[in-house]
């Protein structure tokens, strides 16, 4: 069944399955549960045809109602959303794995959809992951997740794309969480007993905006060292299970007050163009509790796979200085999701490939009410697409 209804293309459902004998079911369900891992998206086809399709997958979520992928699909580039096993669940999610669902769509796209070029988009969550997956498609090494256990990308015969696209993108979740993450927590187990001084929500707590460079360095510091207390937890539980050898094999657990980025307070702090005192979820304070924060559930394999600074591989920065495809890197300049630092850092590690970045000036993560800041976006894509032999 396709769906013609959207503007300038038809959306086609799709289906990717491919064997997968897991031990320890990760997903809830018939999903990943019966030696399959079951993949869902859509493809954007516009009427034209195309030798070349634009992929967006993000790790953790669908990207097939986002402004740029249908913009892209609108101005005539075929493009597939493509969703992991874990999609809109990642409490579980391993990345050394999402890699294997991404391998899986750049096959079925080149010898099912017959593709003759692939082009990796990385927006937001996507550019760690698209760069991750690059990187070990052209030289994999990874045989292993954080955790220990076999997944070998070497054996995964992962496609190298062609191209990617980096796009209102963080650099990764393990460092975007290092940025986020509120230091004042100091008892994992009870969220209300702080160090008020780094409370930057309370009135009485952390001095206010703007913050000084001790502050910040201060602030800085104890986010870092909350984050390997919390990894250093998981690999001393995930020991003790092992130590076990009984039915459990993994636990779940809830990371509180994961949304306290001085960027969204302080316009100073790593400064662009964002609207202070809000962020991509709304308001900062109470997004930092909210169960829809950043990181607020999680596994103990988890957590080292997509959260540990010291742990997860899933990198943009290590993942673009290996890469020998085009690469473009667009900033939204008030981008209020992604760290403003973090598309030029994966920019500059890129120093075997061919490299573009470029600034939309003014636009935010979401190009909400920005439909010529969005066009601009899709134009600079296409140019690019255009330039580096790409796109027909």
């Amino acid at each position: 069944m396709t769906d013609k209804t959207a503007p300038g293309f038809t959306r086609v459902p799709l289906i990717v399955q491919y064997a997968e004998a897991t031990k320890n079911p990760e997903t809830y369900g018939f999903s990943g549960s019966q030696g399959l891992v079951n993949l869902e998206g859509q493809l954007l086809r516009p009427d034209t045809p195309s030798d070349t399709v634009l992929i967006f997958m993000h790790p953790a979520t669908t990207l097939q109602l986002l402004p740029m992928p249908t913009a892209l699909a609108g101005s005539g580039a075929h493009v597939i959303c493509a969703a992991s096993r874990y999609a809109k669940f990642d409490a579980s999610l391993i990345m050394e794995k999402v890699a294997c669902d991404m391998g899986a769509w750049v096959r079925h796209a080149r010898e099912v959809m017959g593709y003759a070029k692939v082009v990796l988009c990385g927006w937001s969550g996507g550019a760690s992951l698209s760069l991750f997956y690059q990187s070990q498609a052209e030289n994999p090494t990874i045989t292993r997740t954080p955790a220990g256990d076999p997944c070998d990308l070497r054996e995964a015969a992962l496609m190298p794309a062609d191209g990617v696209m980096m796009i209102a993108a963080h650099a990764s979740r393990a460092r975007t969480l290092s940025e986020w993450i509120d230091p004042s927590v100091i008892d994992e187990a009870d969220p209300d007993r702080r160090r008020r001084e780094l409370d930057i929500y309370d009135p009485k707590g952390a001095p206010r905006p703007p913050y000084t460079s001790d502050f910040i360095t201060e602030f800085r510091a104890a986010q870092i060292a909350r984050i390997r207390r919390i990894s250093a937890a998981a690999r001393e539980r995930l020991e003790d299970l092992g130590r076990r050898g009984g039915a459990e094999y993994e636990r779940a657990f809830v990371v509180h007050r994961t949304m306290a980025d001085l960027r969204w307070l302080d316009p100073a702090v790593d400064p662009n163009d964002r609207v202070p005192g809000r962020c991509f979820l709304g308001d900062p304070e109470a997004a930092n509790v909210n169960p829809a924060g950043l990181a607020r559930y999680s596994s103990l394999r988890s957590w080292l796979s997509q959260w540990s600074l010291d742990d997860s591989r899933a990198d943009a920065v290590v993942g673009a200085s290996a890469i020998s495809v085009p690469l473009i890197v667009i900033e939204n300049s008030a981008d209020d999701g992604a760290p403003a630092a973090h598309p030029r850092i994966v920019f500059e590690a890129a120093t075997r490939t061919d490299r573009e970045l470029h600034v939309v000036k003014g636009a935010t993560h979401y190009y909400k009410g920005q439909p010529e800041l969005l066009a601009e976006s899709v134009a600079l894509c296409r140019d690019w697409l255009l330039r580096k032999g790409l796109l027909a």
